[in-house]
């Protein structure tokens, strides 16, 4: 199973590739690529269960929890 965020539920895609020779020229496809979400390990403190969890968050995670809070975005998530 790929990684993914279990907040934002943001995991990789599939994405067309294209060099910048192919693109100046005929603007044909060269092959599929795969973007990965931009997942961080981090630790995160929750002071209404006073504990300390490790997950492995998306950016936008990271900054929704910042703006909500902890713990009500855990809950929002089914996590807690």
């Amino acid at each position: 199973m790929a990684k993914a965020c279990p907040i934002t539920k943001k995991s990789s895609q599939l994405q067309g590739g294209y060099s910048n020779r192919t693109r100046a020229t005929k603007f044909n496809p060269t092959g599929i690529v795969r973007k990965y979400a931009n997942l961080q390990k981090k630790r995160i403190y929750v002071p209404e269960l006073k504990k300390t969890i490790t997950m492995e968050l998306s950016t936008r995670a990271i900054k929704t929890m910042q703006k909500n809070g902890v713990y009500a975005t855990l809950k929002k998530a089914n996590l807690v």
